[in-house]
């Protein structure tokens, strides 16, 4: 992989050149980088003489922002915008090529482009002036070069230059290039891959032969969101804050012989890694399936995943060096993360004419899950288990062509635990984003209890108390998502994470909880949906 170099005054970008130039797989990369990086309000201004390799920029600027690789690219020359519109957002193409006057400029209605997604423009010098300093500009030369037989070889200098907005940007754009340079193949082209929730963000490595890798991008995170002194919810629930995590605990997953993702690169110090992919259908694709909701499809592949929890139950985090001396150990599963947790809901989800009182609603929630904590944490010398905290459809890849364990792919455990085991029991049969039928919970349950040979009444229990514990904590983190970070899809799953947390609050156990929250959210509002 090569870069290109950088020269102007506000350049970031050093990259890992091949004397000052590079070739149009350079240019590619550079473009898959920034679409990997794009954003809504992004303008990126392509300069350069006919043939320097704009064309070229840009269409794999799309086709790795939208992450598909045959995304058919016409020029805009004649029709001066093309619109692009995909899961991830919108792109308008402009040419300006045949622009005449600047004032036509208020014709295309590139300000309303801009607002709606990224901009990205050929020949912005036929509109000198229209766009501002926070805009990216990415200038090509075509510079030739003789090679060791002396003939001419067509190379490209690329020049990119952002105002103050896209420093920091770039920087972080400069590791992830550096990185890949030694870590990736020539052939291999990145494209934008869809992640999850958090801060971590992802892309997709296709060689020529379409075989697939994937980059994690995760800046460290430590106190992220702390505020007037007071830690950070990261630090209080025990979340992951850098890659060594994840690494330590794929180590010792691999060993226990779960099915997790190959490391085949890892950049601790700026939080970088390249893994194996495991699959694109993860357990969400048996949403979609009417027999496999109905009949023996989802029942296998949860059955699956029952499996190769009774099988991580009798391989537990503690003894030996499992994690090839990585300085990490999953923490515990405190009374702190499980409060804290809970009180998401009260900080985040409490309806509007109760948030006016919210000190005294989080009192009462404190006092009502203190009593379930008091009684739960009296059997924590039992607590030896693996807790992977998030084992649910998004992070499940479902692989039928394989066997036993190998059948569930896990890639997303990161900020696992050591605790209850009934906690990833209900994470999968309680599943946020996908409905598991009541009566295949049960027989599932059964499952788990049989052939791990726990003791049944103090596991449902114990299933109840941390099945109403996730579904407060995901009330909470969702209305968080969709107020704090504008992230509304999300609201979607809530009427089934209620349902969830009504079927908890059947159990005796849970009577006072129940109450509290018969106080603050009505029965009848909970399942209004």
């Amino acid at each position: 992989m090569t870069g290109c170099p950088r020269d102007d005054a506000r350049s970031v970008w050093d990259g890992i050149w091949d004397d000052g130039v590079c070739d149009l797989s350079g240019v590619m990369r550079v473009a898959e980088l920034l679409a990997l990086d794009a954003r809504r309000g992004d303008v990126i201004l392509l300069r350069g003489d006919l043939g320097a390799g704009k064309t070229t920029f840009a269409t794999a600027f799309l086709r790795g922002f939208y992450g598909q690789p045959d995304l058919t690219v016409p020029s805009p020359t004649f029709t001066l915008v093309e619109r692009y519109e995909g899961a991830r957002g919108v792109v308008h193409h402009a040419d300006l090529y045949r622009l005449e006057m600047p004032e036509e400029l208020a014709e295309l209605g590139l300000e309303d482009a801009r607002d709606e997604g990224v901009l990205l423009v050929e020949w912005p010098e036929r509109a000198e002036g229209a766009f501002d300093e926070e805009t990216l500009e990415v200038s090509l030369v075509d510079v030739t070069e003789e090679n060791a037989e002396g003939d001419g070889v067509s190379r490209r200098r690329l020049v990119i230059s952002g105002g103050e907005r896209w420093q920091e940007r770039l920087a972080r754009l400069q590791h992830i290039d550096q990185f890949l340079d030694g870590a990736a193949q020539p052939d291999e082209r990145l494209s934008y891959l869809q992640g999850d929730a958090s801060a971590r963000r992802y892309g997709l490595l296709r060689d020529g032969g379409g075989q697939l890798r994937v980059v994690m991008d995760s800046p460290a995170q430590v106190d992220a969101g702390a505020h007037d002194g007071a830690p950070a919810y990261s630090r209080i629930a025990s979340l992951a804050e850098t890659t060594t995590s994840f690494a330590a605990v794929a180590i010792a997953l691999r060993r226990a012989g779960i099915s997790v993702p190959r490391i085949d690169a890892h950049d601790a110090e700026f939080g970088l890694m390249l893994i194996e992919h495991l699959g694109f259908d993860d357990f969400r694709v048996l949403a979609g399936d009417a027999a496999a909701v109905n009949g023996a499809g989802l029942r296998e592949a949860y059955s699956a995943a029952i499996d190769v929890l009774v099988h991580l139950a009798q391989h537990p985090p503690l003894g030996g060096d499992l994690f090839d001396g990585l300085a990490h150990r999953p923490p515990f599963f405190s009374r702190t993360i499980f409060e804290a947790e809970a009180l998401l809901f009260v900080d985040w989800a409490l309806p509007p004419d109760v948030a006016s009182g919210a000190e005294s609603a989080r009192a009462a929630a404190i006092a009502s899950f203190r009593d379930l904590i008091a009684s739960l944490y009296d059997e924590v010398d039992d607590w030896t288990a693996w807790v992977l905290r998030d084992f649910h459809s998004p992070n499940l890849i479902w692989r039928p062509h394989l066997d036993g364990t190998a059948r569930v792919g896990v890639i997303d455990f990161q900020d696992a635990l050591v605790g209850p085991a009934a906690y990833d029991v209900v994470s999968l049969l309680q599943d946020a984003r996908l409905t598991v039928p009541e009566a295949l919970e049960a027989e599932l349950i059964a499952r788990y209890i049989t052939r791990t040979g726990c003791d049944a009444t103090a596991f449902r229990r114990e299933y109840a108390v941390l099945g109403a514990q996730r579904a407060t904590k995901i009330l909470g983190i969702f209305a968080r998502l969709s107020r704090r970070d504008g992230k509304h899809g999300y609201l979607a799953h809530v009427p089934r994470i209620w349902g969830y947390l009504e079927r908890n609050l059947r159990h005796p156990a849970l009577m006072t909880l129940q109450q509290w929250y018969d106080q603050v959210v009505p029965r009848d509002a909970r399942l209004a949906d």
